[in-house]
């Protein structure tokens, strides 16, 4: 058995655990796909970040049986290809939910207590408690997506004494959301929304869901955040939000064009806020990650179905 790791920067003492604990199966931690490829023909397993994968190298590698992605997110992952040889996929699903509920809480905060406005004091040496400042304590919080990442939101946002609301495709109930809706009445949950943070993945169903109607249904206090994909929403309908004031302020972690362009209107415009696309970035991502990969490479071993994770190559997730 041959395990092929294509991801930079592995710590020694992940690789070290690695060998020790599945002596039976020989390791080559390669720092890229292009160090990587020579072994690949042999591969039985490969660990990636999934952007680097394509029909060619699915093709080359002819006993692959199973890649586990250390990504949520597999967008560019060539599934027809995946599908049509049979090989499993595997992803991290649920370890950004850390990462990116603190990091939701910290942003929908920064912005009811006026952040930018106190630096911009601070570094006028301006003393002014003039400044408005608002609570979260009561608001609601509408999440469009109830999982992982969602559901530890949910959670920190019940600590400040939100209502919790989730949008889903199914609108089945879920762990810390005091109501569940289904898409078809997500309308009907935005307009309750006085945070609105979207979570969803990039599929079929969801590239631009949220269209100028949702934002108009939303109340003009409204913070909307999306730290899930860009294309949920053009970046035009988010602008006129802002400029006709139908919500009060946009926190963007992810954006249909990436990196975001340095003329981009985005930066400019003092109600909305830019991060760039690292509400998951944690030091424990790879830990977390390989931590998920042993327990499936026991179950493959053991010729177990209990893998997590495991995705659809028809669906992309």
């Amino acid at each position: 058995m041959q395990v092929v790791s294509v991801i930079k920067r592995v710590p020694d003492e992940i690789k070290e655990r690695l060998v020790e604990n599945f002596g039976e199966v020989d390791f080559y931690f390669c720092h890229g796909m292009k160090e990587g490829r020579q072994h690949l023909k042999e591969a039985d397993v490969l660990i990636t970040f999934g952007e680097d994968v394509t029909p060619e190298l699915i093709a080359d590698a002819t006993r692959l049986k199973w890649i586990m992605v250390l990504s949520a997110g597999m967008d560019q992952m060539p599934f027809e290809d995946i599908s049509r040889r049979n090989i499993l996929v595997t992803n991290v699903r649920g370890i950004h939910a850390i990462p990116m509920a603190e990091y939701a809480i910290s942003m929908v905060l920064q912005v009811s207590r006026q952040a930018k406005a106190l630096v911009q004091l601070e570094q006028g040496h301006q003393w002014n408690r003039r400044t408005p400042m608002k609570e979260i304590n009561g608001q609601t919080m509408v999440l469009l997506g109830t999982g992982a990442i969602a559901q530890e939101t949910a959670r920190l946002a019940k600590t400040f004494r939100m209502k919790t609301v989730g949008v889903s495709k199914s609108g089945r109930t879920k762990p810390y959301f005091d109501e569940t809706y289904s898409v078809d009445r997500m309308k009907e949950a935005l307009s309750h929304g006085d945070v609105v943070v979207a979570v969803l993945p990039s599929t079929e169903e969801t590239t631009y869901l949220l269209t100028e109607e949702h934002f108009r249904l939303m109340p003009s206090h409204a913070i909307f955040l999306n730290m899930g994909r860009g294309d949920l929403v053009a970046s035009h309908t988010i602008l006129q939000a802002i400029k006709e004031n139908q919500i009060s302020h946009a926190v963007l972690d992810v954006f249909e064009e990436e990196p975001l362009p340095e003329s981009h209107p985005f930066w400019e415009e003092e109600r909305v806020t830019v991060t760039p696309h690292l509400s998951g970035i944690t030091p424990q991502y790879l830990p977390r990650g390989f931590e998920i990969f042993e327990r499936n490479l026991q179950s493959f071993l053991n010729k177990k179905e209990d893998m997590e994770n495991l995705i659809d190559p028809k669906r992309g997730y």
